[in-house]
């Protein structure tokens, strides 16, 4: 696979979570297994692997650069939700006000 074939999604995750991936992978998906590798409970991977999934999301629609960067934020327990939603509003009534 070609560099500019890699998909975007994939391109944007860090190195820890393409390292959850290639684990989770190699394990055959086993949220059980994952568990004991990392040494935390299966309710911990599940959350992991639930916001792995959102960033996976997030990264492959077609979304405005800095909204899809304040919902990373987010999903990666960065800034609050409610923060998120503060600046995702400021920002969207500051775009209006320019068009």
């Amino acid at each position: 696979m070609e560099i500019d074939e890699i998909p975007h999604w994939l391109l944007a995750l860090e190195q820890e979570d393409v390292s959850f991936l290639r684990n989770f992978v190699l394990h055959s998906g086993s949220l059980k297994e994952i568990a004991k590798l990392y040494g935390v409970s299966y309710p911990t991977v599940r959350l992991r692997l639930d916001k792995l999934i959102q960033k996976i999301e997030l990264n492959d629609r077609q979304e405005e650069p800095f909204p899809a960067f304040i919902k990373e934020l987010a999903v990666d327990s960065k800034i609050d939700l409610e923060t998120a939603k503060l600046i995702l509003k400021k920002f969207e009534s500051t775009k209006e006000q320019t068009v």
